[in-house]
């Protein structure tokens, strides 16, 4: 673990217990949010939360301290960006790689922004709320693509992720197997993302190739996506198990 992230949840933790105030860390990756989960046994038992701004959000904002701790409530500082081009004919297709990559240009920090959910007519960026202005103010293009960005009050109806329905045959329910066959890797290329670090179930760093996943389980793999663990669905005829993943696209 990080000894100054460890040192920072810690002076968090203690701030809010000992002067019932609300303390909001930065948006935590899956690493840091990890950190977070296996240092709660030794840290006072102040009441906390993990939020991203909407549910399914990958990078989440810690908040400790509730109504009932501290006597009065506090949102998440979190708003949500919707992203959308100047001119949809001229658009070009971007992917969240450029959308990042052009946020970056503009000296923003990873850590004030959370996911950035890419869709065919544009993107939804979760972020800070006292950065939101300058973003809308000064991200105006991303490649060659001129953008406009505005606050939404209201997310979209429905899933803001979507997923896709997958299903694999097993002949048991390992993680590293499951891995394998969603990803479409060899068993050996998935069982090196355990000790890689790249594994994390749930939000916790999963370093066990033989962990049995549980259903509604979201399996997280550094560098090729995330699913959610559905369940054994049937068997084939030659006993091996139809295994269901929501795979989010």
């Amino acid at each position: 673990m990080d000894e100054i992230f460890k040192k920072r949840l810690m002076e968090w933790a203690n701030r809010s217990w000992n002067q019932g105030v609300y303390c909001f860390s930065h948006f935590l990756d899956l690493a840091q949010r990890s950190d977070f989960l296996s240092l709660i046994p030794s840290l006072p038992p102040v009441p906390w939360r993990l939020f991203g701004g909407a549910e399914g959000c990958e990078r989440q904002m810690l908040r400790f301290g509730n109504e009932e701790a501290c006597g009065y409530d506090a949102p998440f500082p979190i708003v949500c960006l919707i992203i959308a081009p100047l001119s949809a004919k001229f658009a070009e297709p971007l992917t969240h790689r450029d959308y990042l990559g052009s946020l970056m240009a503009l000296g923003m920090e990873r850590e004030t922004m959370g996911d950035i959910v890419v869709r065919k007519d544009g993107a939804y960026l979760f972020c800070e709320d006292r950065i939101a202005p300058y973003i809308m103010e000064h991200f105006v293009q991303a490649r060659h693509t001129s953008l406009s960005c505005e606050i939404v009050e209201n997310l979209p109806e429905g899933a803001l992720f979507e997923t896709r329905r997958v299903s694999v045959q097993l002949s048991s329910q390992r993680v590293d197997a499951l891995i394998a066959h969603v990803f479409k890797m060899s068993r050996g290329d998935a069982q090196d993302l355990f000790p890689a670090g790249k594994v994390f179930v749930s939000g916790r760093l999963c370093e066990s190739p033989g962990y049995t996943p549980k259903p509604g389980d979201i399996i997280s793999v550094r560098g090729f996506g995330r699913m959610k663990y559905v369940g054994i669905e049937s068997l084939s005829k030659k006993g091996k198990e139809n295994t269901v993943a929501e795979l989010y696209v």
